[in-house]
């Protein structure tokens, strides 16, 4: 599976010709979900959820879909109507020829005065890849590659580090990094790396791995 950071918290995922993009949102680039075969978006913040770029990729791909949980589903539904998959934890399906299994309910806190909505993550084909939303989400099975919502303004690094304590995941790349200042960038990459007792990874947007 080939694995592409994108920009903020979006991912882009191919594997056997297809491709799946997950949380093409506002702060990714414009095009980051055009060519997808299927879309994921964990949760209905402009950063993670955009209409347009998801509009841009439907339009590109009249096949393609999207999977998302049901505050983001009753958007677009009608902009799509029939591409619209409402989802919640627990469930499974397949996509685009990868396998997606829902874990979590909500966004994590961000201020007890400010409701919290909802949030999903992704497990992808049985543990290959794990992507939270806005969550520090424990899918309760084996992860081999976790992605972690480095800097956002509901978490600190000492939660960060200890997410990939609890889950353990054979390594760890970093998303949710647009609010993160290149003078800052390697006092995390230190200390996660560190302490967190799994090999941490940073993606440059537009750059990829084999996972």
């Amino acid at each position: 599976m080939k694995l592409t950071k994108m920009s903020h918290s979006c991912v882009r995922l191919e594997k056997d010709g297809r491709t799946l993009v997950i949380d093409p949102g506002g702060f990714s680039e414009a095009d980051a979900a055009v060519g997808a075969d299927a879309i994921l978006v964990t949760h209905e913040h402009p950063d993670h959820f955009d209409e347009g770029r998801l509009r841009a990729a439907m339009e590109a791909n009249p096949a393609a879909e999207i999977w998302t949980l049901k505050s983001v589903a009753d958007q677009i539904a009608t902009a799509f109507p029939g591409r619209v998959h409402a989802v919640g934890h627990g469930d499974t399906f397949s996509a685009a020829g990868f396998d997606v299994q829902v874990h979590g309910e909500l966004h994590a806190v961000i201020h007890p005065d400010i409701p919290r909505i909802t949030n999903v993550g992704y497990l992808i084909d049985g543990g290959r890849v794990f992507h939270p939303g806005d969550a520090l989400t424990v899918p309760g099975q084996a992860v081999e590659t976790l992605m972690i919502p480095v800097m956002a303004p509901w978490n600190k690094i000492a939660e960060v580090i200890d997410y990939v304590r609890e889950v353990e995941p054979q390594r760890a790349y970093d998303i949710h990094d647009a609010l993160l200042t290149d003078l800052a960038r390697p006092i995390y990459d230190r200390q996660i790396g560190a302490l967190g007792g799994a090999e941490h990874l940073r993606l440059a947007p537009g750059t990829s791995a084999d996972v």
